[in-house]
């Protein structure tokens, strides 16, 4: 299985509803063969529900069943999502039974425990998903899944933290929407990129998906957390150091090439694609070489022999009497598993001990022509000689060009697509290239070209090369198929690997940059309050030095705040840092206060911003108001709800009595709400509800002028008159311009206007 290598998604997604409003959601993903399952009933007219997990899972293709009378799914994929490949399949292929079959074969764990065994009858949608997905992907890779391989999880985005499409872009989740906030690097910043320290292209991928679908289990939470805590992680250098290092030199893509032993290709197609074979060969090697490599990487996935150096022997040794339940459960699961030391038997006795993964292009083909042992297969090995002795034509073949022409910096130069070919520094070349030289090109300062007899060497090179390919493949068919018979521990050791690259090289590595005590840990309660003593903007503080930490308190007894003060004040970021220090709580990982307990969020919710969206025609109120609607429609008592300057974009009496009755609606859920404005007659709702709490950013006024670099929260209200004048003023605006506002206002105060 192949795809583009990178950290780009590789989801194909299938979609079906019913006339219920209920969706059915398949995502298959390529990479780490694993299926996520998600049914729920449509709550959004806008279909926010549906955006959000074609948001999080990004896919390559979106699969739907033919529908005459075009439905809402199929809308919102041709109106969002145009540039995606999208799939129509027959209405057959959409069949629930043969994907309850499917996902009983091919699931890794048992379906009693995806609790599909009771309901399937219940989630037909999903599981028809799942059928359609998987028949085109078969049909399109041209592969079988192996059973028992699939990582299958089932309701998945609804057993995490829920957060919108909207809300992942205004908290600047994933992208950063300003493109002056810029780092000290001078890069973008975002939640994503401070974190994105992980070295496997696993981690990253799961850490992206963390913090678009956080915990909101407390025990799993804990779990992560108390790998962190004093006495492991954090203290413990050589249990850190230790698993950096090992983690490092694991190879980046370990959890692709673990597909290949989850997807078998057919063999039809295998044998119609034989002008393909060579390549498909290589990758196979390729992979076979990756998973040795793997296995012989990182001591602690195996028994630990005598022969490894004492400072191996003293992390395995670490490892083991950790009192952090997650490490000591991937010791248990991993480390002692004895169906690691069977693959790593089984590929010893097939694949030489020497050979390792390379990536310098000519190492790595030699690597994967020498993979095998020798003397197990005589066409092989007569394969493999011809190949050496072309390789070693070639090297002599420039060697005399070096000296007949007088060329001592010529190079030779090997690429996968070309083969050999020779670049000369051009200030070697006094006068005319000799005409021997073909297919001169200048490239920089060089030139590169080659000739007749390199031309004929290279095609022989590269058809002995081929042949030791297909030869390989022919010895590591019995060797894949034995593999297979154990992939299920494959799958576990791509996501321990994941995990641990997650904890590890982003969390651990994040606070161990920081002063000490600047990241503490979250507590967690069930119905508690949400209390952050100093919390601090994890992204800003990073770029800022100075940054002025503030407190947050709400419970069910005190469950709005409502924060007021003048545009500049530090409002919005207030509402974006309390957002982000509780996903970073929920997904595991220490925060930027000096203490926080909170209460697990299940859904987050932000109105933020105020702009036009043209795509739908819709103004700026328009857009403010179908975002309000959606929250009230899907907001449940365990919310966090931050809204941001509501009702600004329309008339000041309207925008008010729409704020007004947000707040009252809101404090009926008992829902945790922080509600950010600049209408000071909003405050009256704390006279009549005694769950409103009213703060202010503090501003002082100094030569009537505004300084805006306290940034402190205070209790209670605050009135800075006209400060929007003073705004104006800094802004630039003429002097005259000013002095006739002022004018107005004064006559508007005195209702003489």
């Amino acid at each position: 299985m192949e795809d583009d290598g990178g950290e780009s998604s590789s989801f194909v997604v299938g979609i079906i509803e019913n006339r219920a409003k209920e969706v059915g959601l398949a995502a298959f993903d390529l990479r780490s063969a694993s299926l996520h399952l998600s049914q729920y009933i449509e709550t959004s007219s806008s279909y926010q529900n549906t955006k959000t997990l074609l948001h999080f899972y990004d896919p390559i293709v979106i699969i739907l069943p033919p529908n005459k009378l075009a439905s809402a799914v199929t809308e919102l994929v041709d109106r969002f999502y145009g540039s995606v490949r999208k799939v129509v399949l027959a209405r057959g292929c959409f069949d629930d039974t043969k994907g309850a079959i499917l996902i009983k074969n091919l699931a890794a764990k048992e379906p009693s425990a995806l609790g599909l065994d009771t309901y399937y009858k219940q989630y037909y949608l999903c599981l028809a998903a799942a059928a359609a997905t998987l028949k085109w992907t078969e049909a399109e890779k041209g592969i079988v899944v192996t059973n028992h391989s699939l990582l299958v999880t089932f309701n998945g985005s609804f057993d995490h933290m829920n957060i919108d499409a909207t809300s992942v872009h205004n908290l600047e989740i994933i992208e950063p929407f300003h493109s002056t906030l810029l780092g000290t690097s001078k890069q973008k910043r975002s939640l994503f990129h401070m974190l994105k320290t992980t070295k496997t292209i696993g981690g990253t991928r799961l850490l992206r998906a963390n913090l678009l679908q956080p915990l909101k289990d407390i025990e799993t939470i804990n779990a992560r957390l108390d790998c962190l805590v004093s006495d492991e992680l954090m203290s413990n250098e050589q249990l850190f150091f230790g698993l950096c290092q090992i983690l490092r030199k694991f190879p980046k893509e370990t959890d692709r090439v673990l597909c290949h032993f989850c997807f078998k290709p057919k063999k039809v197609i295998a044998e119609a694609l034989a002008v393909e074979r060579a390549k498909k060969s290589q990758v196979l090697v390729s992979g076979v070489i990756l998973l040795k490599t793997a296995l012989d990487a990182l001591p602690l996935l195996s028994k630990v022999p005598l022969s490894l150096s004492s400072a191996h022997t003293r992390i395995r040794e670490v490892l083991k009497d950790v009192k952090s339940s997650l490490l000591s459960n991937i010791y248990k699961s991993v480390c002692e598993n004895e169906k690691y030391d069977h693959i790593k038997k089984r590929i010893g006795e097939v694949i030489d001990e020497d050979v390792l993964h390379a990536r310098v292009p000519f190492v790595a083909c030699t690597q994967q022509c020498f993979a095998v042992k020798a003397g197990i297969d005589g066409l092989l090995d007569i394969s493999r000689r011809s190949f050496c002795e072309t390789s070693e034509a070639i090297h002599n073949l420039a060697n005399n060009y070096r000296e007949d022409f007088k060329l001592p910096n010529l190079k030779l130069i090997f690429k996968n697509r070309q083969g050999f070919h020779f670049v000369i520094p051009q200030k070697n070349i006094q006068g005319k290239l000799p005409s021997k030289f073909i297919q001169v090109v200048k490239h920089g300062n060089n030139i590169h070209c080659s000739t007749l007899e390199l031309a004929s060497l290279n095609a022989r090179n590269k058809s002995a090369a081929a042949e030791c390919y297909t030869r390989t493949e022919v010895c590591l068919e019995e060797l894949m198929d034995n593999i297979r018979e154990n992939v299920s521990v494959l799958t576990l050791l791509a996501e321990v690997l994941c995990l641990l690259d997650m904890i590890v090289n982003s969390f651990a590595h994040m606070i161990s940059t920081k002063p000490v005590d600047r990241y503490t840990r979250p507590e967690f309660t069930e119905n508690g309050p949400l209390a952050i003593d100093s919390g601090r903007h994890p992204i800003l503080e990073s770029i800022h030095n100075d940054f002025v930490a503030n407190n947050i308190f709400l419970s069910e007894a005190s469950n709005m705040v409502i924060v007021m003060g003048p545009n500049m004040s530090g409002k919005s970021t207030y509402l974006q840092q309390v957002c982000l220090i509780v996903i970073l709580a929920q997904v595991g990982c220490y925060v930027p206060a000096r203490f926080s307990t909170l209460r697990v969020v299940d859904r987050m919710f932000t109105r933020m911003g105020a702009v036009d969206n043209l795509e739908s025609n819709s103004s700026t109120f328009t857009t403010e108001m179908k975002e309000t609607a959606f929250i009230m429609q899907n907001v449940s008592r365990r919310s966090l709800i931050v809204m941001d300057e509501l009702g600004r974009a329309t008339s000041s009496t309207d925008g008010f009595a729409m704020a007004w009755s947000c707040c009252e609606h809101l404090l009926s859920l008992k829902a945790y709400t922080i509600f950010a404005s600049h209408m000071e007659n909003i405050s009256e709702l704390a006279t009549i509800y005694p769950n409103v709490k009213i703060l202010h950013f503090h501003v002082d006024l100094k030569n009537n002028h505004l300084d805006f670099k306290v940034f402190q929260l205070k209790e209670g209200t605050t009135r800075i008159p006209h400060y929007g004048l003073l705004l104006a003023e800094v802004a630039g605006l003429p002097s005259s311009v000013i002095e006739t506002a002022r004018t107005i206002t004064t006559r508007i105060a005195e209702k003489v206007f």
